[in-house]
């Protein structure tokens, strides 16, 4: 099974790294990984059962899939905060969606470097030598950046917090468009280019991804209610067209058929 723990992530990065996550795999046993949709896009640092060292940019997900999984010794993920991928990853995030490419083909040496200091950490590398490495790296990245490209940066994050789940409807784009002072062309621009997915689609993916972290504490009509769903059949429509399979059947653990990584 995939042992998982939660590295804190540094003060520094939190508006940029939303979450860092330390995993292995042991080779006893057969699993299956779920992939649920995501709008984010993710560095991910895996040695593999050969002890081979890959370094990945995994990019947006809009539905989910489901895996054999096999031993892998140490895998770091690191998500990137929606809407915050482009400076960092240096590439239109449309052309990353439902992919998973080298980081080199990105950074170049400084994907290579990175690669390198990560796999001298060892089999079990404590979780500061873990943060110092990430961070270096993503400060690297942003030093470089012009003052505009942050700027685009964070009106995207501004209309992606209008796409979270908060108990309401979401407001239409026009409206929302209005509200940050640009064209409805331009924000759609900008989801494409910073985000790779649509607006509407990542506010569907959002409100499944609520679904999922919430399902065990409370009733469907209350995840209803608070995803802004019209009830709870439109929930269970959403959440299998991202799923592959419905709410329940999910919280069961009856997933789709699995396929080799």
């Amino acid at each position: 099974m995939m042992q998982r723990t939660a590295v804190p992530v540094p003060v520094g990065l939190r508006r940029w790294i939303t979450g860092i996550e330390v995993a292995s795999a042991e080779p006893a046993g057969e699993h299956v990984l779920a992939h649920v949709p995501d709008g984010a896009a993710a560095l991910v640092f895996r040695v593999t059962a050969d002890q081979r060292a890959d370094l990945l940019v995994a990019g947006p997900r809009t539905r989910a899939s489901y895996n054999v999984g096999e031993p892998v010794p140490l895998y770091i993920r690191a998500r990137v905060r929606p809407g915050r991928a482009r400076p960092l990853l240096g590439t239109p995030l449309n052309q990353l969606t439902g992919h998973v490419v080298p980081l080199s083909q990105l950074w170049g040496e400084a994907a290579d470097r990175l690669t390198g200091e990560l796999a001298r950490l060892g089999p079990r590398p404590s979780a500061g030598l873990i943060r110092a490495c990430i961070e270096t790296a993503v400060r690297d990245r942003l030093a470089v950046q012009s003052r505009h490209d942050l700027a685009r940066t964070d009106l995207l994050c501004a209309a992606i917090d209008e796409l979270t789940p908060t108990g309401r409807r979401l407001e239409p784009l026009p409206g929302l468009a209005r509200k940050l002072a640009v064209s409805e062309r331009q924000l759609r621009n900008l989801f494409t280019d910073g985000v790779g997915v649509a607006p509407k689609r990542l506010a569907s993916i959002s409100r499944v991804r609520y679904v999922l972290a919430h399902a065990s504490r409370r009733r469907w009509a209350q995840l209803t209610a608070d995803c802004g769903y019209y009830d709870q059949s439109h929930m269970a429509a959403e959440f299998r067209r991202h799923m592959g399979t419905s709410p329940q059947a999910f919280a069961a653990g009856h997933l789709p058929p699995a396929q080799p990584c």
